[in-house]
């Protein structure tokens, strides 16, 4: 048994189709954008949101390695985010 490549990129307006049959075949409901997708030779295998983590996958190819590098690289993108400091502001006493 050969293995492909898995490339991982972000989808794009083309691969609209190609994410609602990845769906389908998933049994699943199209996932929001933004999305990741798993392409291997030329073939969309499996997809993850990064609005809300749901995953599709196409039952009739091996995927589960599709999958994990796809929560990989939300993990590796959730780590390379800066982290946002917080708007509150200590309270100082000031004496009058």
């Amino acid at each position: 048994m050969a293995f492909d490549a898995c490339a991982i990129r972000p989808a794009t307006a083309a691969d609209a189709r190609a994410l609602a049959r990845v769906a389908a075949l998933d049994s699943q409901r199209p996932l929001a954008a933004p999305v990741l997708l798993a392409d291997e030779g030329g073939v969309a295998v499996a997809a993850i949101s990064l609005a809300d983590g749901r995953v599709v996958a196409d039952p009739f190819r091996p995927s589960a390695a599709a999958v994990a590098a796809l929560r990989a690289r939300v993990r590796a993108l959730h780590a390379a985010r800066p982290r946002r400091r917080s708007r509150r502001r200590a309270r100082v006493a000031v004496a009058h």
